[in-house]
């Protein structure tokens, strides 16, 4: 008997090679391949976005059946060469290749036409598999109920032209291969339903905000204050506003050593270091600031009834972006700020009266799912309008509809009983007047040992122009008199 070794390998390899197995993966392989083939032909005539079900099969199933396919047809030769070698060796003549056939010549130049072919697809397709995990689309769409909150809030924000990994997983190799590992936990908890309802926050891992934020915000090089507005109204028949007018302190060290909100919390070294003592930062018991000097002081909050182990052992963090804009991408708004904001920007005119409280109410009942708060929302305000106010109704029917389908507006951007999101479910740091926010640290109960206290002056962040009046003169001073029948204020 002729030893395997001393056989040409190419006429082995083909007698190998006629096994169900290889050929079944050259099947898979082949079609596959041309199907993915005619896809990408597809997606360069039709251009834009397709569904996102369907990236999967095209961009990550057909790749895979793909790969399989190569992994099958060498397997099956190992297999047959094994099953051949048990069953006491080759036969004693294995058909003859002749290189001067020209149906050989053509075959083995197809083949290797075949095989660039098919390098060519995997490394294709593993790009695209790559650069559609990292589309917004696959972040936001694919996984949808469990993404629907965050990628509706995404798509209602300041960031949304900005894609996801911009911010969640930013430049360079490391955090790449991290969050893609990261991903392969996220797969099955959406297949197996294991996900947490709601999606927790903060998160824990995320990049540092240096890395990510501070690619586009230079809080350093924030200068001057921001001219703040805002209009809240009534419960009344009239829908009565009051308007407050500030001069928030929002910027760096200045040319003449002024120092705003940015300055004093994200200098360019690492001033502030905090201990939070439940998992959604909210409660603070400690902080550490480092002054002008270098000397570090701890503030303890006399809440508190920790002990000085206890103390140390809550999980220490350097302050950045993410410590007060801890939503700046997904936020949810309260029921009270999203009527006096949509009133505000003429959505629900003002004119309708008892709106802001209708409009608050409707929102806060308790719907099972979205699509009852969709029809029983609009009924409850069109009902509202004809029981209370039949003339109202009858005149101004038009507003009435309008509002009512700006509510519900307001309904499908922040609840999502699915993942159970309602009001409140997520904290938003900026502020003080819904959650504690800037209270967390700046409540006048962090004391050093010393005695000295984190300013809680209202001074110090802001300056008040207006305070809930109905018609600051202020705005009619500098030309910003609210336009008749709205607060929508001009240029604005």
């Amino acid at each position: 008997m002729t030893r395997f070794t001393e056989r040409p390998r190419v006429r082995l390899a083909m007698f190998l090679g006629m096994n169900p197995m290889t050929i079944t993966g050259a099947i898979l392989t082949t079609s596959s391949a041309i199907t993915l083939l005619a896809f990408w032909a597809y997606l360069i005539a039709r251009g834009g976005a397709i569904h996102p079900y369907y990236s999967i099969l095209f961009f990550f199933l057909l790749p895979g059946i793909f790969v399989l396919g190569l992994i099958l047809m060498p397997l099956g030769a190992m297999l047959r060469r094994r099953k051949l070698k048990a069953e006491g060796g080759f036969p004693a003549e294995i058909p003859r290749v002749d290189f001067k056939s020209p149906m050989l010549r053509r075959a083995l130049i197809l083949f290797v036409l075949l095989s660039l072919v098919n390098f060519a697809i995997m490394g294709t397709a593993s790009y695209q598999a790559v650069e559609y995990m990292d589309s917004t689309q696959f972040c936001g769409q694919t996984c949808h109920t469990p993404m629907q909150p965050e990628y509706t809030a995404y798509t209602n924000s300041p960031h949304s032209r900005v894609a996801c990994v911009e911010c969640h997983i930013g430049s360079g190799a490391p955090w790449f291969v991290k969050a893609k590992i990261s991903g392969l936990r996220q797969l099955y908890a959406v297949a197996f339903k294991t996900y947490s309802r709601p999606i927790p926050s903060p998160v824990h891992d995320l990049r540092p905000a240096r890395d990510t934020c501070e690619q586009c915000h230079w809080p350093q090089k924030f200068t001057g204050d921001k001219f703040l507005v805002h209009t809240k109204y009534a419960d009344d028949e009239k829908n009565t506003p009051a308007t407050n007018v500030l001069l928030l302190k929002i910027g760096g060290r200045t040319f003449d050593g002024r120092v705003g909100i940015h300055g004093r919390h994200l200098d360019t070294t690492e001033r502030i270091e905090y201990a939070a003592s439940d998992e959604r930062r909210q409660v603070i018991p400690l902080v550490t600031y480092t002054d002008d000097d270098g000397k570090k002081v701890e503030y303890v909050s006399t809440d508190s009834r920790a002990t000085p182990a206890e103390l140390a052992a809550f999980p220490r963090r350097k302050m950045d972006c993410m410590d007060c804009h801890n939503r700046p991408t997904h936020a949810f708004q309260m029921p009270d700020r999203a009527v006096d904001d949509a009133i505000t920007a003429g959505r629900i005119t003002p004119k309708l009266p008892y709106i802001k409280k209708e409009a608050v109410a409707a929102l806060k009942v308790d719907y099972p799912d979205r699509e009852t708060a969709s029809q029983k929302i609009p009924a409850a305000i069109a009902e509202f309008y004809k029981a209370k106010y039949p003339a109202v109704y009858q005149t101004e029917r038009a507003s009435v509809e309008t509002a009512a389908e700006q509510v519900k507006a307001i309904y499908l951007r922040n609840v999502f009983p699915d993942m159970k999101v309602t009001w409140g479910t997520h904290p938003n740091n900026i502020g003080h007047e819904d959650f504690l926010g800037c209270f967390r640290c700046h409540d006048g109960k962090h004391k050093s040992t010393d005695g000295k206290i984190i300013n809680d002056d209202c001074g110090a962040c802001h300056q008040v122009l207006a305070m809930e009046e109905q018609d600051p003169k202020v705005l009619a001073d500098l030309g910003l008199k609210p336009k008749e029948g709205s607060r929508e204020f001009p240029g604005r």
